[in-house]
């Protein structure tokens, strides 16, 4: 089966009421058990951005580990992961960034990436693009160029692209949209 003509979001799950009162979660775990649905997911990223001359995948921890690795494997490319304060054990570079609730942080290495690099973000969900932005500011640090951001899911309703549009010009490309 095609990775673009895969119906992802007969895997994925809604639960009511979680974390709190109001919210209708979206469980993608379902989908990443399914062989078929994980590896469509991986495909059809990585066919997207095929051919762009990216060097290297960034994804947030953890989930973005999850689709951002194996995205990076079928680019052919490395794979930098954004941690959180403390995880990575060599010198550092950082951005913080807002939660609904607070702040948090992400870290990359020092010599992750260079000015010549051409790099993607993967992760599972963009919702206030937050931590998107934040590996965008930590993208530019470095000098090297953004080509593109890559998502399973993104909820349009949160408006994400507005926030990323500030950060960035780099095409942002979603699997599922959730209005």
């Amino acid at each position: 089966m095609a990775a673009i003509d895969f119906d992802f979001e007969s895997l994925i799950v809604d639960i009511p009421d979680y974390p709190e009162p109001g919210i209708i979660f979206k469980d993608i775990t379902p989908l990443l058990k399914d062989p078929q649905g994980y590896a469509a997911i991986i495909d059809a990223i990585a066919e997207h951005f095929m051919n762009r001359g990216i060097t290297k995948v960034v994804g947030a921890e953890a989930r973005g580990f999850l689709i951002g690795a194996p995205v990076a494997y079928r680019l052919g490319v490395g794979f930098v992961p954004a941690r959180k304060p403390g995880k990575l054990p060599r010198e550092t570079i950082s951005e913080s960034y807002d939660l609904e609730y607070g702040s948090n942080e992400l870290q990359i290495h020092a010599d992750a990436l260079t000015a010549d690099d051409v790099v993607l973000i993967v992760d599972d969900l963009v919702a206030t693009a937050g931590t998107a932005v934040a590996q965008a500011k930590l993208i530019k640090k470095f000098g090297a160029k953004l080509v593109g951001l890559g998502f399973l899911m993104e909820l349009e309703f949160l408006h994400p692209r507005e926030a990323l549009a500030q950060a960035t010009d780099a095409e942002v490309f979603s699997l599922v949209k959730v209005s």
